[in-house]
């Protein structure tokens, strides 16, 4: 399968994550992407290399399985399904996260790359996908949508990493997954902090803190 494919299929996602309100859906096009995401490095024909193939399978494990599972069992147990009145409607979200992409690709053009760069969409797509990962955690009020916001926020970190997988794959993908993991359970504190202060995810009530 062609890198190009999958790293336009990842652009699609994209638009589907911001016009969606619903919590497992937005869950289960994070793992889509994330899987999406593993896989291109393979696609890159960087299989070759023992390293690398491990880094991807573990991108597709903790992108594509760990993290979700444990996403969509905080939302089972904080029964919330859908994310309500966000500070910017879906429809507008939309819109933002299409310019955002025309925007990506008219800098991706300008910046000084190698020339010769095989994979003229992944520049584009890792700009793209860090300003929706961006437009989610700003425009939306459950925490955790905003953890979504935050591992596509990631995804578009990975995406520029695999230019330099080749001459440092360790300590990029390393760095990349750890700081997933950092995010992840920093934001899992912040929503039972939520849940148990103010019996809610919305983080509005964030405003209702004193000290």
């Amino acid at each position: 399968m062609s890198p190009d494919f999958l790293i336009a299929l990842t652009m699609l996602t994209n638009f589907a994550l911001v016009a969606t309100s619903r919590i497992n859906k937005a869950i289960q096009l994070a793992v889509v992407q994330g899987v999406l995401l593993g896989l291109v490095p393979l696609a890159m024909g960087l299989g070759r290399h023992v390293h690398i193939l491990v880094v991807a399978l573990a991108a597709v494990a903790v992108k594509g399985w760990l993290i979700p599972y444990l996403m969509r069992r905080a939302a089972r147990q904080l029964q919330i399904r859908r994310e309500v009145d966000p500070y910017i409607g879906f429809t507008v979200s939309l819109m933002l996260c299409a310019a955002g992409t025309g925007l990506s690709l008219l800098v991706a053009h300008s910046l000084p790359l190698k020339p010769g760069t095989p994979y003229p969409l992944l520049v584009p797509a890792a700009l793209a996908t860090l300003f929706t990962g961006f437009l989610i955690l700003v425009s939306r009020r459950k925490a955790l949508t905003q953890v979504v916001g935050y591992l596509v926020l990631e995804n578009g970190i990975y995406l520029f990493g695999l230019l330099l997988v080749e001459e440092m794959p360790v300590l990029v993908e390393t760095g990349i997954l750890l700081d997933l993991f950092v995010g992840v359970f920093v934001m899992g504190i912040v929503i039972n902090h939520i849940r148990v202060a103010f019996d809610s995810v919305d983080t509005r009530h964030l405003a209702e803190l004193k000290d």
